[in-house]
């Protein structure tokens, strides 16, 4: 049975508690998780309504490259990275649990050069390409933050290079008590890449962004090399006038992640698990690449509601439980278009790394990529 205590977090030692809240934990939202766990209505992540694939001209397409469509957006995009108006949020938070504990970002990408040392490059390239270094954003946890920060070390100014930390959470048992690991600790766990607007907005940054004249601001997981500040998308995005660009690809292969669907008629992105099984993810042939391109004002104000997700996890041995958000749950509230680009070649826009052996099999195609866009010499 559960603890008695309404808030299990009560039977901390204050000064762990003090820390947990101190590293961002929201104590009303955990509350609210404790009973949804302990309240006997069953639950799941569903989403509820008429879902549906997406329809002729939801997902759309850049013109021709070479085309004088495709150079009007590049010229577009081209001139909002010199005027400093673009910035790239680069997600590095998690629990640094997916590459043997290391810190993802400090791992090897390509041979002599981190993910987060390639990301300083193509910032440095685009400085000597456009005149000005546009913002780059890195979103950490409580489990990444220090070594990222000391990686950069001198480099961190606050505005151009800055980080910004996600919130922390606990996880709890099946019966909505405290879940403590096999050292006796509360088992802390990043809540999802979903905490981005709250934790940017937290952080200023956006807002000194915005008031300097920005304009947009691109995010993309940090292992993503193809994820990157490209003009003609810049432009695309500039040009088309909704809140966010959400891009896709092909589907290949057992591909399985967000996908466009409709949902009473409105497209958005949703995340396989919350799909019911009287829809078959299958028939969509795209797949989202976590790549959005926000309009920063719009950013830098969103306050919406937000869904917190189930999730039953295998810790030490034993399930535990814990309550993500995810962000592309922004395509459900704000103005939305979906943008179809290159998952190959070296316009590819989407080379993610999960693990070792998938960044060992993808070396040759992040080597093109990052030679390509200034990431290496």
């Amino acid at each position: 049975m559960p603890s008695d205590l309404h808030d299990p977090l009560e039977r901390l030692p204050a000064s762990e508690l003090e820390r947990l809240l101190a590293a961002g934990l929201d104590r009303a939202r955990f509350k609210e998780h404790v009973a949804r766990v302990r309240s006997e209505t069953p639950e799941d992540n569903f989403v509820r309504g008429t879902i549906t694939a997406p329809a002729e001209g939801d997902i759309e397409e850049l013109p021709p490259q070479g085309s004088a469509e495709y150079r009007a957006l590049e010229q577009r995009g081209q001139e909002a990275l010199s005027k400093g108006q673009a910035a790239l949020i680069v997600l590095a938070g998690g629990m640094a649990t997916r590459m043997g504990g290391v810190i993802k970002a400090l791992v090897e990408a390509l041979p002599g050069h981190t993910f987060l040392e390639l990301r300083l490059n193509e910032a440095r390239a685009h400085e000597k390409r456009y005149g000005v270094k546009p913002p780059l954003w890195i979103m950490t946890s409580e489990a990444t933050n220090e070594g990222i920060q000391k990686a950069l070390a001198g480099k961190l100014d606050g505005d151009r290079v800055a980080t910004f930390q996600q919130s922390i959470s606990v996880r709890l048992t099946p019966e909505g008590d405290l879940f403590l690991g096999d050292d006796g600790q509360p088992s802390a766990h990043a809540p999802g890449h979903g905490d981005l607007p709250d934790a940017l907005k937290r952080s200023g940054l956006v807002q000194r962004f915005v008031e300097g004249g920005g304009k947009v601001v691109m995010m993309t997981n940090l292992d993503n090399l193809g994820g990157s500040l490209d003009p003609a998308l810049i432009g695309w995005h500039l040009s088309h006038g909704a809140a966010v660009t959400a891009e896709v690809v092909d589907k290949v292969g057992s591909d399985r992640g967000g996908i466009p669907a409709r949902v009473d008629g409105k497209i958005q992105i949703l995340e396989e698990f919350r799909i019911p099984p009287s829809f078959d993810p299958a028939t969509v042939r795209v797949f989202a690449t976590n790549v959005f391109t926000f309009d920063a004002p719009t950013l830098a104000t969103l306050d919406m509601p937000w869904t917190f997700f189930r999730v039953t996890k295998k810790v030490d041995g034993r399930s535990a439980i814990q309550f993500e958000r995810l962000v592309n749950e922004v395509s459900s509230t704000l103005p939305t278009r979906y943008l179809k680009v290159p998952r190959s070649g070296a316009g590819s826009r989407f080379l993610p790394v999960k693990d070792n052996d998938e960044l060992a099999a993808r070396r040759a195609e992040n080597e093109l990529v990052a030679k390509t866009r200034g990431m290496l010499p």
